[in-house]
């Protein structure tokens, strides 16, 4: 096995490219080496894991990592699969420096020879994300159709789209090719707004990649068997297959995939209406989720996705097929919550045209989600006119005389009409750097302080980020990288020190496994296995997991966190702390201190509860190597 990192440096601004190799005793994967790049070029880094193209399932995720450009601080963003096809250039990362004169087609390309070959090839943007299938989707398929032929073995696309000009929190998009052309079963590094970085800051609108190198990849089962029979008692495809139920199927629920199992499962910790129901009662949240969501919107998933078995892989070898899809839509929880319910949307037709509209245009699901249902709720309480964000109605969020085909379509269209004001800066919209900033400029000169009712995470003076789709504090926690599952998002209610302390211990078992390229699908058993496999392969199991502790240390170091600004954001955590008690029957003292001191002194609690959160934060990841 490889004892060393392979990175090829390329030079937007020239061309020029250079190999350069790191010794395993440093650098163990595409997070740590990231890292280690990122803070001294700027680069744009992507990359795999020591396992990509091994024996072990979900090893092949992309990693994408640099400092963000909506976060405004060091940035880790994954895509399935897309690392199986890199793994044939015979490198372990490419890292970007400097920006293309013009906007450009990246291509790599390695069939056969020791050397990679490197191109830039300038593209007119707009006259290809107009064509096509149009926006990213459009640019991912020009790139496969200039370069397809030149690839003797596979090879495969990243793509932006013009969301990367008009906004910082574009997301980059691949997929699986066949016949030399793109599945619709879409991978995205979304969050962390890298696509905006890919191009503004690099000039790079696609990368397209392949080869035929062979390298020496783990692929011994029966050696990994004898690890899992070990540890488990099971088979490495048994113990995978049970951990990866909820992704294919869960006969508890009789549904499956992430939007499947999570819509069947919420109950009353429904979010819907830029969280407006939040502060609902339970009995009308209930009704709710059943009259809407399982009644209609997760009936038809069941019906049109699950029933049929309309599932595939995000590319790789793998038993938990979670790509759910209808046709050319795939359906994953966190897209078609932010870009549905969150926006007032509970029909599976409209959910499709809105998140097809904001694919396309090259968005980050969820952040884009986040956006358009704070844009929404302006709208809906007359904070901002429809003339104020270039269109022509106000969403439909009556949920009491709610027609739930024709009001949610009523919504998607309003979204698209937004997702179109956004792009080409209509009326007062202008999210290039970002909403928190566009939402103090408002307040200048309207007045209005439209950030109480956007719920975010605010990362020093520019940085942002919509929270994951889960109803709980550990969403909104001071942690140094927001947004991912770097933090704790279980719905038990725990002390906020305590709370703290968990989103460190999360942040480091998730990038052992991101550092590994592993995808977070297979934790069930990555997070004991990978460190085992790596002191069978390289006999340094002890180094790697100090090195993953050293590197959120330091990622901690650079946490910029800021107070919640807005409060919405306090109104959550309250809300929560409400239904803990109200609805689960906790009787913790300690909860019943909380409580009692958001109804008396709300912002000072919030504060309060803030800081324990990040005391426990960094009592956890203090840098003590």
């Amino acid at each position: 096995m490889e004892s060393c990192q392979k990175v090829l440096f390329v030079d937007a601004i020239t061309g020029f490219y250079k190999m350069r190799r790191y010794a395993l005793a440093d650098f163990f994967g595409p997070i740590d080496l990231g890292l280690h790049l990122a803070g001294r070029l700027q680069s744009l880094n992507i990359g795999t894991g020591l396992f990509a193209g091994s024996i072990l399932p979900g090893s092949n995720r992309l990693m994408f990592n640099g400092f963000s450009p909506c976060w405004r601080g060091f940035y880790i963003s994954s895509m399935g699969g897309a690392g199986l096809v890199f793994d044939n250039l015979g490198i372990n990362m490419v890292s970007l420096v400097g920006k293309a004169a013009l906007p450009s087609i990246l291509y790599l390309n390695r069939d056969h020879g020791e050397e990679i070959e490197v191109e830039l090839v300038p593209v007119d943007l707009h006259e290809i994300w107009g064509g096509g299938r149009g926006g990213a989707y459009a640019m991912m398929d020009e790139a496969l159709r200039l370069f397809g032929p030149r690839y003797e073995g596979e090879f495969r696309a990243l793509a932006v789209g013009p969301a990367a000009l008009a906004t910082d929190y574009a997301g980059i998009v691949s997929a699986p090719v066949k016949d030399g052309q793109a599945t619709h079963i879409d991978t995205w590094a979304g969050r962390g707004g890298l696509g905006s970085k890919m191009l503004a800051e690099h000039g790079i609108a696609a990368i397209v990649y392949g080869g035929t190198v062979v390298d020496e990849d783990f692929r011994d089962r029966t050696v990994a068997d004898s690890w899992f029979e070990d540890k488990y008692k099971q088979k490495l495809a048994v113990k995978d297959f049970e951990a990866t139920t909820k992704y294919r199927f869960d006969p508890k629920f009789q549904t499956g995939g992430t939007l499947g199992v999570n819509y069947a499962s919420v109950g009353g910790r429904i979010i819907a209406l830029n969280y407006r129901t939040n502060a609902w009662s339970e009995e009308q949240r209930l009704a709710m989720h059943q009259r809407l969501v399982v009644d209609h919107y997760l009936k038809q998933f069941n019906e049109e996705t699950i029933q049929t078995k309309s599932q595939a892989t995000c590319g790789e070898p793998c038993s938990a097929v979670c790509k759910k899809f209808r046709g050319e839509f795939k359906k994953d929880y966190e897209p078609y919550q932010a870009l549905g319910p969150l926006c007032g949307i509970f029909d599976q037709r409209a959910a499709e045209l809105l998140n097809q509209a904001s694919d396309a245009a090259g968005f980050d699901a969820i952040s884009g989600g986040g956006i358009l249902a704070w844009l929404m709720d302006c709208l809906d309480c007359g904070d901002l006119t429809p003339e104020d964000l270039g269109v022509a109605d106000k969403p439909r969020w009556n949920l009491d005389s709610f027609d739930v085909v024709a009001d949610s379509m009523h919504n998607a269209k309003l979204g698209v009409a937004l997702i179109d004001a956004i792009l080409q800066r209509k009326g007062l919209l202008d999210l290039r750097e970002g909403p928190r900033k566009w939402g103090r400029a408002i307040r200048r000169s309207k007045g209005v302080r439209i950030l109480d009712r956007f719920v975010y995470s605010a990362h020093g003076r520019k940085g942002w980020m919509v929270p994951n789709q889960y109803w709980t504090p550990g969403v909104l926690a001071p942690m140094a990288i927001m947004g991912k599952y770097y933090m704790h998002y279980g719905t038990e209610f725990m002390a906020p020190r305590q709370l703290g302390r968990k989103c460190a211990d999360r942040l480091k078992k998730e990038l052992s496994l991101d550092n590994a390229g592993l995808c977070r699908f297979h934790r069930g058993w990555a997070e004991d296995m990978v460190p085992m496999a790596i002191e069978a392969l390289y006999g340094k199991k002890d180094a790697y997991l100090q090195a993953v502790a050293v590197a959120a240390s330091r990622i901690n170091s650079r946490n910029a966190g800021v107070y919640w600004e807005s409060q919405a954001n306090i109104d959550f955590v309250r809300s929560f702390l409400a239904r803990a008690k109200q609805v689960d029957g906790n009787t913790d003292p300690v909860l019943a201190t909380w409580l009692e001191a958001f109804e008396k002194t709300p912002a000072e609690a919030a504060i309060d509860f803030w800081f324990e959160l990040r005391k426990g934060i960094d009592e956890s990841l203090r840098d003590f190597f």
